[in-house]
């Protein structure tokens, strides 16, 4: 994006099905679960870049040897670092055994996070400062094996204070509100139940305590302690979890709003954010690879396959459309043809801006992640020049307009490289006018191939606050002197915030909300609007029902969206500029029809999939209106 948005966060969980000396005659290596999740984070690196944690546990160590390890950092390239800890750790042992690698068990029990179960977390922070402290996986510890419990998660809870009440009246005394805290005591109290329960029907029984430890382990059902503790959850999550005796297990928001993907063989269960991590890593066919289902869990215990269970009432499913037009790698068969029927679809609007003129027009894209919509745009363009041709041999109308026939064989749309990131520039100016100044060289462009007759086509992934857009790229591309410059965005119109892990939390950043009350200040609608969504928001808010509707959708209620993207590119115009300047939009419609199985929209329509989304979206409004320039969850 040309405007970046701050990515969300991603998972990665290994459970060995196996013994390690199985991997290390099989692969050669003792260390097959470390490098495989090394690798399964960095293909998740594109989710996070503020910091990196794992951890692992190690299978039927006795007492008195650590088997729970954990490593964590924010450094600038977190995740190398994490995996130089760990073998700048092996290497050190290997002084005093220089055969250890190829004695697992003895490897196991000296070198901490060589174990079974491994689960990796690369974080992109929406909330809190980046200290090592909120870097996942989290742990909460315990004496009892069971009550261990380690998690990570990519997720983010809109009632954060209510969870954390919850605790409080369990008698429980928090020591913060973050909602990954809240999260993982609300798992911590019902996993500590369920296992004294078990532990008194066990004593019933005639267990000592001795006895009791692996039977708690095997009638443990993790399941009924997710589902207790997720009840009022009220958010977007897929939440990985292991505990100490070697269970494991992801769950997933029940309107499947973040991802989850997972695969398994008889020597592994894997779960992770993004599909191509799992088919790359692990090199099998993107069709045994699953989606976990939205309200279902994945759980692993030792020895075991992995079972699927319901664990929340399923909602309408309404996955994040983001994750198709920009946070998953595009690498993903069926995001990549997505992201092409983007840039497909809307491209007669297109063709409508330029007239028609193909070969007055030049085609680019803006930044390298638009490259895939992009490439289905021009698919577009060819077609429409091929369908032309059709045309007049179907008409018989080439003999009379050979001229016109001999044009359209040779046309081709023309393409071009036309921005180029300085990725060496980096804005670290913080004086507003010297940093605006720096802000417009960030990208290069190519001189030479942009005529003054020529319309500039440039798709971007979404335009978000505009900010990028006027303060660095329209200037750029108007040193190229073009006839018509036309930024088309393959998202709809960003409208509202997010409230379930993507980094959109403030109405008064969106160009599209500025553009909205740009126009009722226009018609001198401005103050009567303002103030009646913001009296509205103030009353849902102090009967904080789960029935409060969307009152910002009425801002933008009078205005087609053909008037808010004319009245974006009148305040992105900024002085001075040159050349005709038009913002095209996709539509919603369209972005369903391109992502069937995504239809998470609220930040493009308002309908948000929980109640928790509609009561931060009017306590963002309440923010804008009393000028605090604060998160709303």
């Amino acid at each position: 994006m040309s405007d970046a948005i701050k990515h969300e966060c991603g998972i990665a969980l290994i459970h060995l099905k196996k013994s390690l000396d199985y991997y290390r005659k099989k692969y050669g290596t003792s260390l097959y679960g470390i490098d495989k999740m090394y690798l399964m984070m960095e293909k998740q690196h594109n989710r996070g870049q503020d910091g990196a944690g794992f951890a692992s546990i190690k299978l039927d160590l006795p007492p008195g040897q650590r088997y729970i390890s954990r490593v964590r950092s924010n450094e600038n390239e977190p995740i190398q670092d994490i995996f130089r800890k760990i073998n700048n750790r092996v290497a050190a042992e290997l002084k005093t055994y220089p055969n250890l690698l190829d004695e697992p068990e003895k490897l196991k029990s000296i070198v901490p996070y060589v174990g079974e179960i491994m689960l990796g977390h690369v974080r992109y922070g929406t909330f809190g400062k980046n200290t090592l402290e909120s870097v996942h996986p989290f742990l909460r510890q315990n004496n009892w094996k069971h009550r261990n419990l380690i998690i990570a998660g990519n997720f983010n809870m809109t009632n954060v204070n209510e969870l954390f009440e919850n605790l409080v009246e369990l008698g429980q005394h928090p020591k913060e509100r973050a909602d990954t805290i809240t999260v993982m005591e609300k798992i911590g109290h019902f996993l500590d139940d369920a296992v004294a329960k078990i532990y008194k029907k066990l004593k019933k029984e005639g267990f000592n305590k001795t006895e009791a430890s692996p039977q708690i382990a095997s009638r443990l059902d993790m399941s009924k302690v997710l589902s207790k503790a997720s009840k009022n959850w009220d958010g977007g999550y897929a939440i990985a979890g292991m505990l100490g005796h070697g269970e494991s297990f992801v769950i997933r928001d029940p309107s499947g709003i973040r991802p989850a993907y997972y695969f398994e063989d008889d020597e592994i269960v894997t779960i992770a954010s993004e599909r191509p991590a799992i088919q790359t890593v692990f090199d099998v066919p993107f069709s045994k690879i699953k989606e976990l289902q939205p309200g279902k869990a994945i759980i692993t215990k030792k020895g075991e396959n992995a079972k699927i269970i319901k664990v929340l009432d399923e909602l309408p499913k309404k996955s994040c459309s983001f994750e198709r037009i920009y946070f998953s790698r595009g690498s993903d068969a069926k995001i990549y043809n997505e992201r092409k029927l983007l840039g497909k679809k809307i491209f007669p609007e297109v063709l409508k801006n330029i007239d028609s003129d193909i070969k007055n027009t030049v085609f680019s894209y803006i930044p390298n992640t638009a490259e895939t919509s992009f490439y289905g745009m021009i698919d577009a363009a060819q077609e429409h020049v091929k369908d032309m041709l059709l045309g007049l041999v179907r008409n018989n109308k080439f003999i009379d307009n050979k001229k016109l026939f001999n044009e359209l064989i040779s046309l081709r749309p023309r393409i071009e490289k036309i921005a180029i990131k300085d990725a060496k520039l980096r804005t670290f100016i913080t004086e507003d006018s010297n940093r605006d100044d720096l802000v417009a060289h960030v990208y290069d462009v190519t001189y030479g191939v942009v005529k003054k007759t020529d319309s500039l086509v440039i798709i971007d992934d979404s335009i978000v606050r505009g900010t990028t857009l006027e303060k660095s790229i329209l200037r750029i591309l108007d040193r190229l002197n073009p006839k018509k410059i036309i930024i088309v965005s393959s998202a709809p119109q960003i409208r509202y915030p997010d409230c379930y892990g993507i980094d959109m939390a403030k109405l008064e950043d969106f160009i599209a909300f500025k553009a909205a009350i740009s126009l009722h200040d226009d018609q001198g609608s401005k103050k009567v609007i303002l103030d009646s969504i913001y009296n509205k928001c103030r009353e849902a808010l102090m009967k904080d029902t789960d029935k409060s509707e969307n009152f910002v959708k009425e801002l933008y209620k009078p205005f087609t969206v053909n008037q808010i993207s004319n009245k974006i590119s009148q305040l992105l115009s900024s002085k001075g500029l040159k050349s005709e300047l038009k913002i095209i939009y996709q539509s919603i419609e369209n972005l369903h029809k391109s992502c069937p199985d995504h239809l998470g929209d609220w930040y493009f329509s308002g309908d948000y999939p929980t109640p928790g989304g509609n009561r931060v979206v009017n306590k963002a409004f309440m923010n804008f209106y009393e000028g605090k320039s604060v998160r709303a969850y």
